[in-house]
């Protein structure tokens, strides 16, 4: 067994998994652990945000922490090592990460590495009979000092000063890299940031364990290029997530995670799917008494009654008696999918965007059933731990505006469902009941559906039964 053999089964790599449905990158939203910490196998190691929800990242070793190879905040491509583990701590001291410190390159250009050069933790650089040409130094270096300092403040940390030069052969800061000194260590996508942004990695100071060049270090290091005011570097410490190049007068966000997904589906809908929207006001004042009364009934103890249930119950009732509109479109083979169950899905807004679980075959639940399920929804998604599974496969959604005092909108379909009802604020207004004026709980709904599925006539019939559910709850049985 080769040293590099055994030292792959001592140091395990944990690779960023695809915790959904083909995504392609998560954030490292918070690591539970640290290097030298003890882990067991199944233990959760860090939270990750995906583009659809927050997920728990258990490690399938025991063993110690060795390296963890990204920051909090850090969004990391899936298949990228993000946490190694020593498996057999008692083995003797674990390898350093680079082959020769960074402040000493000279032992490093003197003698050839034989075999293979640890560069990271598990990872190995193959000798190559090809020669890289050498890089070109910048002119600058005498500027690098507080370019340091500036990277360090406008990535959020506080500047350390550098230790005053010997001599002026030896800077504080790396220097460019002369032929055969260590290549600056930094990942695949962070070398095409740089490169994209005309930045040198060897003129980068790394703030990443094991001197890893991080993406905050490339976009700090061309913020530095450029002019920057002292309230600007100000506002960019105390933002340093938020600003990603600092400006006076505006702060800009970058979209990611749920919003970056939100976005780019609520795009991708109201420019595929032709859009219809209708809207009916009821009278439900019938509906809110039955509310009350199934809130003092002894058999529904325990189970949260609101008007949102009964909104979706009506839901359920009018797809019953209209199949049709439960469908999706399949644009490469030119089909109408006709969907057996109800994906029932709630948007509900979080700290981290707008998400849309679903009840699966909510169709097929009692009434009691129906509130026990959008309870648990409801509070998994303000817990944040709404999985992905849960938000994939719905086939109609509701939004309720009317927690925001909104009479009603113009929802914008999730992508690849038929339908999404508007449930607006319900207030007491005058209202014509059995020929006279009287105050009345009324309400707006809302309904957005895609035209190539469902036209006018079935849209019109599917919010009317709607209606006519809130109306008069008692076809909740005469129709269900």
């Amino acid at each position: 067994m080769t040293a590099t053999t055994a030292s792959a089964q001592r140091f395990r790599e944990f690779k960023m998994p695809d915790v959904g449905e083909g995504l392609t990158e998560a954030e490292i939203l918070k690591w539970y652990v640290r290097p030298g910490d003890t882990v067991t196998d199944g233990q959760v190691v860090c939270e990750v945000e995906t583009a659809k929800a927050a997920v728990e990242l258990p490690i399938p070793y025991d063993g110690v922490v060795h390296t963890l190879n990204f920051d909090e905040g850090t969004t990391v491509d899936v298949g990228t090592v993000i946490i190694s583990v020593d498996t057999d701590p008692g083995a003797g001291p674990a390898p350093s990460a680079e082959t020769a410190p960074a402040a000493e390159p000279e032992p490093a250009e003197a003698e050839e590495p034989q075999g293979r050069q640890a560069v990271l933790v598990g990872y190995g650089a193959a000798p190559s009979s090809t020669k890289r040409r050498p890089r070109k130094a910048p002119p600058q270096p005498a500027a690098q000092p507080a370019t340091a300092g500036l990277q360090a403040e406008l990535n959020g940390r506080t500047a350390v000063p550098a230790p005053a030069p010997p001599a002026p052969a030896a800077p504080a800061v790396p220097a460019p890299a002369a032929p055969g000194a260590p290549r600056p260590l930094a990942k695949p996508p962070v070398r095409k940031l740089a490169k994209d942004l005309g930045i040198d990695l060897a003129t980068v100071v790394p703030t990443g364990p094991d001197g890893v060049v991080t993406r905050e270090d490339v976009h700090a290091a061309a913020a530095a290029a450029a002019p920057v005011s002292r309230e600007t570097s100000t506002v960019s410490a105390a933002l340093p997530e938020a600003v990603a190049v600092p400006s006076a007068g505006e702060t800009r966000i970058p979209v990611k995670g749920v919003r970056k997904a939100t976005a780019q589906a609520m795009v991708a809908s109201a420019f595929t799917a032709p859009h219809v929207t209708e809207f009916i006001t009821v009278d439900v004042t019938r509906t809110m008494k039955l509310v009350q009364e199934l809130k003092q009934d002894p058999d529904m103890a325990g189970v949260r009654i609101n008007p949102l249930l009964f909104v979706a119950k009506a839901f359920l009732v009018a797809l019953k008696r209209h199949p049709e509109v439960n469908a999706s479109w399949d644009e490469a083979n030119q089909e109408i999918v006709l969907k057996h169950e109800v994906n029932l899905g709630i948007a509900a807004a979080t700290p981290r965007g707008l998400i849309v679980p679903n009840i699966k075959d909510a169709g097929a639940k009692t009434l009691p059933q129906l509130a026990e399920a959008l309870g648990e929804l409801v509070a998994t998604a303000r817990e944040g731990k709404t999985s992905p599974a849960a938000m994939s496969g719905g086939t109609v959604t509701i939004t309720n505006v009317g927690v925001f005092g909104v009479d009603t909108g113009t929802p914008i379909l999730n992508p690849g469902e038929s339908a999404i009802l508007a449930f607006g604020a319900i207030k007491l207004q005058p209202w014509v009941h059995k020929g006279k004026v009287k105050p009345r709980q009324v309400t707006t709904l809302a309904l957005s559906f895609d035209h190539r599925l469902i036209d006018g006539e079935l849209g019109s019939k599917l919010l009317a039964d709607i209606a006519g559910v809130l109306e008069k709850p008692k076809r909740l049985i005469t129709w269900g």
